[in-house]
């Protein structure tokens, strides 16, 4: 591990700031396959020395640890001093594909950013963090990923006293919308410059050779989180809480706190206790990612042109592009869904209309589309697929101009069946087990169900018989209607 290039940047960028020590660290899970690939030698430490280290009782040799700075809009509102409150950056690796990675501690103590927070973790979070990241990763979609979950031995308050954890994340970078906004906040244009700088080089080194390098930094990162959005969008994930600080330059999803994943379909779906007003509900995530994103132009523009008029209409006519970007990248990851290769240009209503009666019907978002990869083997096998929808008439309807188009596709339908699986996932990292599992884990220290959750998440499109139960939806008395963000 070595120190983080971020450290280099000027003080104003960060403080230092050391994590403060823990009264008996316990190892509760490591990645040992992460930490394989970012080169990491956790193979010479013995159980006392990893818990350490991932408890910042003991740092890496050359370490300068920093808590970054940053602002951020929260709900809409501008925060203009918010930063890592409870993470600590010790360092960075390279890893296996040569990509930069931060490695981070969350939970570790406050910093000149806690306000009035104490800068710890509760058991609870970390591990929905540690699962859910990971949950991501194996579905294909950018996100940062959980390196260590350390029990730190100590109580942290919050509504109760809970037992208190550490979060190692690991991260392309942790700069965000909101890092941007710290700068052009305070009229630092030459920080702005330096962190689109940084950026450009760590994530976007092509942008350097642009004729205006900073409105195509702009364009890359709009692009990633059309890409990002979509495939969330396609796997029924809500994220819960996209204000600008939670929104990575990088394209990767960041913090996991109130986020979700759809059990039965509804577009306005919201689970985060936080979001009253459903501003970031399921429906709504593509349109909060554009506000995001005009906000991360705004803070661009002394950078994109020295004349101001010029440099909005340039930076919106990029932004503009976002809403096309994210539908078409939806409509690719539904068609790939559908079992559709090609491409006709009634597919998007197709789709719409399914998810229209699926939101009729109440039906499950994950167990519906997985029942669809049977049907398109063989339109005998609908009859599970039947069974998601209330009104049959509906579904035979729909599955008629489905398998009608299914015809106009070149490929045999087992290996069309074969490709959908790897689309539909059928583990998802359900609200119901999330909850099960940190019931388990901090109220009788049993973290069996937090290891058979992970193990059937890291190959959530394979059928897997000893983690069957896993896949089924919430029965009434086990639906989850409300996620915490653990702050």
């Amino acid at each position: 591990m070595n120190p983080s290039s971020y450290a280099t940047l000027p003080e104003r960028f960060f403080a230092r700031v050391n994590p403060t020590r823990v009264a008996a660290p316990l190892t509760v899970k490591l990645n040992r396959a992460l930490a394989a690939d970012l080169t990491l030698d956790t193979a010479s430490l013995d159980e006392a020395g990893i818990a350490a280290l991932f408890s910042g009782n003991t740092l890496p040799q050359g370490s300068v640890p920093i808590a970054m700075a940053y602002a951020g809009h929260q709900f809409g509102h501008f925060v203009p001093q918010l930063g890592d409150g409870r993470a600590i950056l010790i360092g960075e690796s390279r890893d296996a594909g040569g990509v930069l990675r931060d490695i981070q501690l969350k939970g570790c103590g406050r910093t000149p950013y806690s306000r009035n927070g104490d800068g710890r973790a509760a058991l609870g979070p970390v591990l929905r963090e540690y699962l859910v990241s990971e949950a991501m990763h194996a579905l294909g979609i950018p996100a940062t990923r959980s390196l260590a979950a350390v029990a730190s031995g100590e109580l942290v308050r919050r509504e109760t006293p809970l037992p208190g954890a550490i979060l190692t994340r690991v991260a392309a970078s942790h700069v965000r919308v909101g890092t941007f906004e710290y700068f052009a906040a305070r009229g630092d244009v030459a920080g702005t410059r330096l962190l689109a700088d940084y950026v450009i080089q760590r994530h976007y080194p092509a942008c350097a050779h642009d004729e205006t390098p900073y409105l195509a930094l702009l364009a890359q990162v709009v692009s990633r989180q059309a890409s990002l959005v979509a495939a969330w969008m396609n796997v029924g994930f809500i994220h819960g809480v996209m204000n600008t600080d939670n929104m990575a330059v990088s394209g990767e999803t960041i913090d996991f706190g109130p986020c979700a994943f759809m059990d039965a379909f509804d577009p306005m779906a919201v689970f985060s206790s936080i979001d009253e007003r459903g501003r970031y509900a399921y429906a709504n995530q593509p349109h909060a990612a554009a506000w995001n994103l005009a906000r991360f132009a705004e803070t661009l523009l002394p950078l994109i042109d020295a004349d101001s008029t010029r440099a909005i209409a340039a930076a919106t006519e990029v932004i503009a592009t976002f809403a096309a970007q994210s539908a078409d990248c939806w409509l690719a990851g539904m068609r790939r869904k559908l079992g559709l290769s090609t491409t006709e240009a009634a597919d998007r209503q197709l789709a719409e209309d399914l998810l229209a009666a699926m939101h009729r019907s109440q039906a499950d978002f994950t167990l519906t589309f997985r029942a669809l990869c049977d049907a398109a083997q063989d339109p005998g096998g609908a009859a599970r697929l039947r069974g998601h929808f209330a009104d049959a008439r509906v579904y035979e309807e729909w599955s008629q101009r489905w398998q009608s188009r299914l015809a106009r596709e070149p490929a045999l339908p087992a290996a069309r069946a074969q490709a959908m699986r790897r689309e539909n996932p059928l583990f998802i990292p359900r609200n119901h087990r999330i909850e099960q599992m940190i019931a388990a884990a901090v109220e009788r220290g049993d973290f069996k169900p937090f290891e058979q959750l992970l193990a059937a998440l890291a190959r959530p499109c394979e059928e897997q018989a000893e983690h069957a139960a896993l896949a089924d939806p919430p029965q009434p008395g086990e639906r989850v209607l409300q996620t915490f963000c653990g702050t």
